[in-house]
């Protein structure tokens, strides 16, 4: 189905993966000369739809953008799972090496001559070592993207995120065969083997860490790309900490970092999740676009 959007059209269709798995995606596309691509992977528990207002701004600057939902999440629920999750079987580790990786290879041969960049909020910064076709990627642009271990977390979140992981996340997701998030107000509904492999990772100085509690190989230190992460100061989920933390898993990466106070773009807040608000189109998100567009990147890769 397509549809028109500011600085374009937006056209929804399925991704494919590995496995056989469909995913609901959509595809932005500008009516001006194309610049570059960029795939658009979520953060834990937030649906694409979220970042719709970014995708089409990118659009609006001839950047074609593609996002999607990882299965069991958003539009990527199937029919008999949308009024509980009780029984859908999945993990973060498929979310990255099935449903990422197919969204990149969609992406890539989608527009195959521009440049591919991640815009990776939270997760979807995370996650970029875990895929076996992370060599597709030319830049990398981290939102708010950090380590996600709780002594880490920032103060505010550290004084009661280790309730959910040793308490309300193995009491709630044991009731119910999923985390109930929504009602809860923690995240969203999550998958139980997506919240359990989430819940280790958080625990665990390493992050990535497998059943047994051992540090995993990923790829980060494979990553060669350049990468500009943007973080915030009043994160109430990531400190800096965390956001230095997983940014050294990216240890060939040339990385440009901006770690942002709201009053350097005359905002009173900014947040995890604040950076995708249309108030900071004229701000936050030119400052993502003139570094995607700047002929120096394209240079360097």
């Amino acid at each position: 189905m397509r549809l028109f959007c500011k600085g374009g059209c937006v056209e929804l269709f399925q991704i494919q993966t590995a496995d056989g798995t469909l995913l609901a995606a959509s595809r932005f596309m500008p009516q001006t000369a194309l610049k570059a691509v960029v795939l658009l992977p979520s953060a834990m528990g937030v649906p694409q739809s979220f970042y719709t207002p970014f995708a089409e701004f990118l659009a609006e600057n001839g950047i074609a953008v593609v996002c999607f939902d990882y299965r069991g999440m958003g539009a990527s629920i199937p029919a008999k799972f949308r009024h509980s999750l009780r029984g859908f079987d999945t993990s973060v580790t498929q979310w990255a090496e099935q449903d990422y990786n197919a969204a990149l290879l969609a992406t890539k041969a989608w527009q195959s001559e521009v440049p591919l960049i991640v815009v990776g909020h939270s997760l979807g910064g995370q996650l970029l070592g875990m895929l076996p076709d992370a060599n597709l990627i030319d830049a990398v642009i981290t939102i708010a993207s950090g380590s996600g271990y709780w002594r880490e977390n920032a103060p505010q979140l550290k004084r009661i995120v280790w309730l959910m992981w040793y308490f309300v996340v193995p009491l709630a997701t044991r009731l119910c065969g999923y985390f109930p998030g929504k009602r809860l107000r923690m995240v969203g509904d999550l998958p139980k083997g997506v919240i359990y492999q989430w819940a280790r990772w958080c625990k665990h100085p390493a992050y990535f860490v497998d059943e047994n509690g051992a540090a995993m190989q990923t790829g980060h230190a494979a990553i060669r790309r350049p990468i500009l992460s943007m973080s915030f100061t009043d994160d109430e989920l990531m400190s800096l900490r965390n956001i230095e933390s997983m940014h050294s898993f990216y240890s060939n990466a040339v990385i440009e970092r901006r770690h942002i106070h709201p009053s350097e773009v005359d905002a009173k807040r900014i947040g995890h999740f604040g950076f995708f608000r249309t108030q900071f189109r004229n701000s936050l998100w030119l400052q993502a676009l003139h570094w995607m567009t700047n002929p120096a990147l394209k240079r360097s890769i």
